[in-house]
């Protein structure tokens, strides 16, 4: 009998890319690489590609853990996933990171973005609307790990450092602030007023290439004069900068190793964040087919490119080991030392408490201290810097290191309705707080729940059950 030309690995839920029909799909080891093959009864078939490596796919099953709740869950279940998003109690991860949206208002009109904000939306949330959803994070998680201000622009909101305020008054453990950078270059005032909110603060900088003609084709301008103003007032402040670079596969690709090498001669910069285009929001231009990047080749292009990491050295995060993967280093006396090659993954996976809260764990932080330092115990009084080997950007180390040591490189994919996996979204840590107060996975956000698309598929829910 003839063989199948494939290896058939699991069945998962996915969707139609054409009309979000939730429909089953295979998951197929194929021609070097991990493919989804679905079938809509109305589209057609559908063949995705969701790695490019299939030992690393491999991998990432070996980094699971169990999920970490929330303490509280705030929608029941009654459709399934991905239509019950709150978070639900069959969702299986608590919110690692999340993200606070003040206003669809920007002063770009990206191409790719996402949220599809602009200057032409003028859209900004109340200061008591934002306080609302920062008391929803709270109220999940308790102390949350780390929350993003994020827009559009969040920095033209008129109360902008009063919703700042309004964060440093919640027992949030890191605030983050996601900028273009724009107003930081044009105002030393204003980066300095943000310097203030130091320490357990960070600002996440869109940086997405050395070169003007990415910017132009992924932002609709050359901002390369400002990405430079804002970096060097942000080194002068010494105020800790994620650079975060949406990449396009053939655009910006190429050019990894040279960001990082960028990125680890910059004072303020503790790590960058590179994140494939989600294909959804606006991204124009954009052909899934033909520009989409996989988690699988973006860490193989940082492989191939950078001298820092070798393979041990980025590996699957246990929270979401499907959609993000890391690699830690530190900077000491002009040298950098990859970290997380060095910490046994039974050591990662044994973790209590938290995935991404280490520090909590004495096995952990044991291996840490016999690793980098030889005159201290993890009872010694060391200044705790929290969250090594995940999520969040602190480590715990020996007072002789601090914060300004740590390099890290995180790579995030988000799921969109091509490469959309039921089995995987549910493991989502990155969630988006809804106006309402509900926590929404990144993932389906966009495609489900913003801008009033989630009264559309409700119609639709209903009409098929003949309600």
């Amino acid at each position: 009998m003839p063989d199948r030309p494939y290896l058939y690995a699991e069945l998962t839920g996915s969707l139609c890319s054409s009309c979000l029909r939730k429909v089953e799909a295979k998951v197929v080891l194929q021609d070097g690489g991990v493919y989804l093959h679905k079938r809509c009864p109305e589209h057609g078939a559908e063949r995705v590609l969701v790695s490019t490596d299939i030992d690393y796919w491999n991998l990432t099953r070996r980094f699971l853990k169990p999920g970490q709740m929330p303490r509280v869950f705030n929608t029941p279940i009654e459709h399934g996933c991905p239509f019950d998003c709150g978070l639900c109690a069959d969702h299986e991860q608590h919110s690692c990171l999340a993200i606070v949206e003040i206003t669809d208002a920007c002063n770009l009109s990206c191409p790719v973005c996402y949220a599809e904000s602009s200057p032409q939306r003028q859209t900004y949330r109340t200061l008591a609307q934002v306080e609302s959803m920062l008391d929803a994070v709270v109220r999940n998680e308790g102390e949350p790990d780390i929350v993003q201000i994020s827009g559009g622009e969040p920095t033209l909101h008129p109360e902008f450092f009063a919703i700042l305020d309004a964060a440093r008054r919640r027992p949030i453990k890191h605030l983050m602030v996601n900028t273009n950078g724009l107003r930081i270059a044009q105002d030393a005032d204003f980066a300095r007023r943000l310097a203030s909110y130091a320490p357990a603060f960070e600002i996440y900088l869109q940086f997405d290439s050395l070169r003007p003609e990415v910017h132009r084709v992924l932002r609709g301008a050359d901002l390369t004069s400002v990405r430079r103003r804002a970096l060097e007032r942000l080194n002068e402040l010494n105020l800790s900068t994620t650079l975060v670079c949406t990449l396009k596969k053939g655009l910006n690709d190429g050019e990894l190793g040279g960001i990082i090498d960028f990125a680890l001669g910059q004072r303020c910069v503790r790590g960058v964040t590179f994140q494939p285009v989600q294909h959804a929001g606006r991204a124009e231009g954009f052909d899934p087919a033909r520009d989409r990047l996989t988690l699988a080749e973006v860490r193989t292009r940082i492989l191939e490119q950078s001298p820092v990491f070798k393979p041990d050295d980025l590996i699957p995060v246990p929270c979401h080991p499907d959609c993000l993967a890391m690699g830690y280093a530190l900077k000491m006396a002009g040298k950098v030392t990859p970290l997380t090659g060095l910490i046994p993954r039974d050591t990662l996976l044994a973790a209590e408490g938290s995935t991404i809260v280490y520090e909590r764990d004495p096995r952990l932080r044991a291996a840490v201290f016999n690793l980098f330092s030889t005159h201290h115990s993890p009872s010694s009084g060391a200044e705790a810097f929290r969250e090594l080997l995940c999520c969040l950007p602190r480590v715990l180390a020996p007072p002789a290191l601090t914060y300004d040591n740590l390099f890290r490189v995180l790579i995030v994919q988000f799921l969109d309705a091509h490469n959309f996996d039921v089995r995987s979204v549910k493991k989502s840590c990155i969630h988006i707080v809804h106006p309402d107060g509900r926590l929404i996975p990144f993932d389906t956000y966009t495609l489900f729940y913003r801008d009033g698309r989630e009264d559309a598929w409700r119609s639709a829910v209903a009409r098929t059950a003949g309600r």
